[in-house]
């Protein structure tokens, strides 16, 4: 930390993510153990529109009252939270990350930029770049796919990333009370604390054997049933075209529904049919 007695965290989050919510979940936090806080949020114009830092800094509670900053300054963040990956890679280029001081809690799942989306083809900007810069520039990162894990349980990014800063354990707070503030957060509170949860008790070595398992699906026996009859679909297909054409039918399927992915399948049919 800079000073022993005052804590300065940015969070970069792309509109919708909750990152006023976190902001306002860490507030709570600091004043429930009597710690003075103030918190802004700089909207910014990125790439993708919508993009918005939220600063803050903490200090405890002292004879005089402290003068904070309304934005993060180059070399001066003790501890940076990014709810998307590449966000994390621009808090690296404007320097608010620092090997002497910074903890990176990074969110690695995509939002894919514009500039991304029009190139024909992959246009993904290289994100082992970004990893290494992470690495590079931070004094300790921690970096998993919390989008992912918000989803499992039902809630949003804002509740994993709040987990994940509990699992840090970079504030002088005790880990109930960022229990007590994601209990008291409302009517979504249960789901935002299977979030919370699951980010704290995050083990990457056991979500990867839980994968290479492949454990089949689970669920009514129409559905499942279903999804089999359109897995089969793509097992016929030519090979270059399979995984591809598994990644598309699991998201279109995700996003509204089995016939839906029907109709996805006839289309990539006769799109193959056409280029035999």
């Amino acid at each position: 930390m800079s000073k022993p007695d005052i804590i300065k965290i940015a969070v970069l989050a792309v509109g919708g993510q909750g990152g006023g919510v976190l902001t306002g979940w860490i507030v709570k936090l600091a004043e429930a153990n009597g710690w003075r806080v103030q918190s802004t949020a700089v909207a910014g114009v990125a790439q993708r529109t919508g993009a918005t830092i939220y600063y803050l800094e903490m200090c405890p509670m002292g004879p005089r009252t402290p003068v904070m900053a309304l934005a993060p300054a180059s070399g001066d963040v003790d501890i940076l939270i990014a709810a998307e990956l590449m966000e994390a890679g621009r808090a690296v280029l404007r320097g608010f990350v620092t090997p002497d001081r910074t903890t990176l809690i990074a969110s690695t799942h995509r939002i894919h930029a514009v500039s991304e989306k029009v190139v024909p083809g992959d246009g993904q900007a290289p994100e082992d770049r970004v990893f290494a810069a992470m690495e590079r520039s931070a004094k300790h990162v921690i970096a998993e796919d919390f989008q992912r894990i918000a989803v499992q349980a039902d809630s949003v990014i804002s509740a994993s990333l709040f987990g994940a800063l509990a699992r840090a354990e970079v504030l002088p707070f005790p880990q109930q009370s960022y229990v007590d503030v994601v209990r008291g957060s409302g009517r979504s509170a249960e789901a935002s604390f299977r979030a919370f949860e699951a980010a704290l008790t995050y083990d990457s070595r056991e979500v990867e054997a839980a994968a290479a398992a492949q454990l089949p699906p689970a669920g009514p026996d129409q559905l499942v049933t279903g999804w089999a009859a359109l897995e089969a679909r793509v097992s016929a297909l030519p090979d270059p075209v399979q995984q591809m054409a598994t990644t598309g039918l699991r998201h279109v399927v995700d996003f509204q529904d089995l016939s839906y992915g029907g109709e996805y399948l006839d289309r990539l049919d006769r799109f193959v049919a056409n280029c035999r």
